[in-house]
C-alpha cells in the first residue's frame, strides 16, 4: 500500500518510525493509502533543514523570493484540475468546491508576491540634527504551520507563502487525514526554484506536534482546527517562547430579519450551511430568526431546497453533487449523535440526513443535509460546534434579542445578517461581537489583502492570517537610529549622562 511519507532538505523523505495512519476515500469508505506519524526525532530533522536553509534564504532579496512565488502561483494554476482532484478523494468535498479552495489558498500566493513593497519598512530623516530613523522587518526563523482536514490546500496557504515570502523558512504539519496535498505543495514549490531545506512536511501526530511546539529552534507557529487544541496550541507554544497565532472553533449565526429578501437568503443559508457538508470553520450553523412568520416562511424555503439536493461522491462524470460525505466514520457518527441529541432534547427535526444511503457509495461517510427548528440555546446542538450539514433555526421576537443571543456564545468567528434595511446592517455590523461579518453575505471569508480571523474562543493570539496581520506576524520590527558624526571637524567631544532627546 502506498505511503504518504515527509519531504524534508528538498526530498521525500523516507520515515523510520512503524506508525502509521489509514486515510480513507470518504465517498467509499475504502482505505487508499496510509501516512506515517513520525518520530520526534524525524521532526527535529526537518527543524534542523529549515534551520540550516534560513540564513541564505533570509539573505535573499525579496524580489527574487516574490518570483518564486509567482512561479509557484502559475504552477498552481497548470496543476489545479490535479490538486482539486485530490483534494476530493481524500476529503470528500465536491471537485468545484474543491477547485475554489486551491482558487481562495492561490490568493494569498498573489497577496505574496508583492513582498518587496510589503516588506519595506519605514524611513524618517532628520528625526533630531544629523540623525535619521529606519525600520527593518526582518525575518523570524524557523515557523511552523499545523493545519486542519478541512481545508488541506487553503489553509496551509494561509500561512507559508507569506512565512516564505517574508524571508523565513517552513515545516508544514498537515492533518493526518488528508495528508497528500502537503507534498504535491512541496514539490511545487521546488519546481518554483525554492531553494532545498526552506520548505519542508512533517506527517504525524501529537508526537510531532509537540516538537514543534517545544523545539527552541522554531519562532513560530500558525495553527487552525478546533478550539481546546487551539487553546493547548497557544498556551504550549507561548511558554516556549514562541509567537503563536492558533484559529479555534465556530457557531456561526446569521440573523434573518423579516424584511430581506427570503429568496436570495434562504439560497445563501442553503449553500452556507450544506457546502463541503458544513466542514467549514466559516460554515452557518444558526439561522437567528426574527419572527415567527419570518421563521416559518424560510423553514419552508429551506425544506423544498433540501428536498432537491444531490448528495454523492465529490468526483463523478456528468452533472456535480451539490454535497460530498464528511471526513471519517468516526466524524460521521459524531454528527449522527448529534442530531439524536437535539431530537432528546426537544428541537423540531424538519430533515434528517442520520439515514442517508448513496447507491454504490454504501460504505461511504455520507450525513445528509439535517435541519432543525425550535432550537434554544441551553441545546447542546446549539452550544457545540458541530462540523457537519446539520442547520438550527433559532426563532427570537426582535432584533435586540437575537443581537445579544449571538453577542452571549462562546464562539465569535464569522456572522451575517440579511437585511433590505441599511440602519440596522449598519448596527450590527458595528455591535456584534465577531471577526467577519457580512452584510447578506452569508460566508464573509475576507480576501487575502484584509486578514482572517475571529473573536473570542475562535482565536488565540493577537494577529491574524494573511492580509497585513500575516506579514505582521511572520516578521519583527527592527528600528535603527544613525548619526554620521564629522569628527574631523570637531575640536573635541564631551560624554553625556542624560537621556537623548534628538
Amino acid at each position: 500500500m502506498e505511503t504518504v511519507q515527509n519531504f524534508i532538505q528538498g526530498q521525500i523523505s523516507e520515515s523510520h518510525s512503524q506508525r502509521f495512519a489509514p486515510v480513507f476515500n470518504p465517498a467509499t469508505g475504502e482505505q487508499t493509502r496510509q501516512v506515517v506519524l513520525s518520530s520526534a526525532a524525524e521532526t527535529a530533522e526537518a527543524i534542523a533543514a529549515a534551520g540550516k536553509a534560513f540564513p541564505a534564504w533570509a539573505k535573499t532579496s525579496p524580489l527574487k523570493r516574490a518570483r518564486v512565488m509567482f512561479k509557484f502561483k502559475s504552477l498552481l494554476e497548470q496543476n489545479m484540475d490535479k490538486l482539486a482532484r485530490l483534494i476530493s478523494n481524500e476529503h470528500g468535498k465536491v471537485y468545484s468546491d474543491a477547485v475554489g479552495e486551491v482558487t481562495r489558498g492561490l490568493e494569498v500566493v498573489e497577496f505574496a508576491c508583492g513582498i518587496p513593497h510589503l516588506q519595506k519598512g519605514e524611513h524618517s530623516a532628520n528625526v533630531g540634527t544629523g540623525v535619521d530613523s529606519h525600520s527593518l522587518m526582518q525575518p523570524l526563523g524557523v515557523c511552523a504551520g499545523i493545519t486542519p482536514f478541512n481545508f488541506p490546500a487553503m489553509v496551509p496557504m494561509w500561512m507559508f507563502p507569506i512565512a516564505l515570502a517574508t524571508g523565513n523558512t517552513f515545516v508544514l504539519k498537515p492533518s493526518e487525514k488528508d495528508p497528500s496535498l502537503g507534498l504535491v505543495l512541496a514539490e511545487l514549490l521546488q519546481q518554483a526554484g525554492l531553494p532545498d531545506g526552506v520548505f519542508n512536511v512533517v506527517n504525524g501526530d501529537k508526537e510531532a506536534v509537540d516538537v514543534l511546539l517545544t523545539d527552541p529552534r522554531v519562532q513560530a507557529v500558525s495553527f487552525v482546527g478546533s478550539t481546546p487544541i487551539a487553546e493547548y496550541i497557544y498556551s504550549t507554544a507561548s511558554a516556549h517562547g514562541k509567537r503563536c497565532q492558533a484559529l479555534g472553533g465556530a457557531k456561526n449565526h446569521c440573523i434573518l430579519m423579516p424584511d430581506a429578501d427570503l429568496d436570495m437568503a434562504a439560497s445563501a443559508i442553503m449553500g452556507a450551511a450544506y457546502g463541503a457538508a458544513g466542514e467549514r470553520c466559516m460554515a452557518l450553523s444558526v439561522v437567528v430568526a426574527v419572527g415567527d412568520e419570518t421563521a416559518d416562511e424560510l423553514i419552508g424555503k429551506l425544506k423544498s431546497q433540501i428536498d432537491v439536493m444531490k448528495v454523492g461522491p465529490g468526483v463523478v462524470e456528468g452533472p456535480e453533487n451539490d454535497m460530498g460525505p464528511v471526513i471519517s466514520s468516526q466524524h460521521k457518527d459524531k454528527i449522527c449523535d448529534y442530531i439524536t441529541s437535539g431530537v432528546e432534547q426537544g428541537a423540531a427535526l424538519v430533515v434528517d440526513g442520520r439515514d442517508i444511503s448513496i447507491e454504490g457509495h454504501e460504505n461511504g461517510f455520507f450525513v445528509g443535509p439535517t435541519l432543525f427548528d425550535n432550537v434554544s440555546p441551553e441545546m447542546t446542538i446549539y452550544q457545540e460546534e458541530i462540523f457537519g450539514p446539520v442547520l438550527a433555526v433559532v426563532r427570537v421576537p426582535d432584533y435586540q434579542t437575537g443581537l445579544e443571543l449571538i453577542n452571549r456564545h462562546e464562539y465569535g468567528n464569522g456572522t451575517a445578517i440579511f437585511t433590505r434595511d441599511g440602519e440596522t446592517a449598519r448596527q450590527f455590523s458595528e455591535d456584534v461581537l465577531a471577526g467577519m461579518v457580512g452584510v447578506n453575505v452569508p460566508i464573509p471569508v475576507p480576501m487575502a489583502f484584509h486578514s482572517f480571523g475571529g473573536w473570542k474562543r475562535s482565536v488565540f493570539g493577537p494577529l491574524n492570517v494573511h492580509g497585513n496581520d500575516g506579514v505582521r506576524f511572520y516578521t519583527r520590527m527592527k528600528t535603527v537610529t544613525s548619526r554620521w558624526p564629522a569628527s574631523v571637524r570637531l575640536e573635541q567631544h564631551s560624554s553625556s549622562f542624560v537621556m537623548p532627546t534628538m
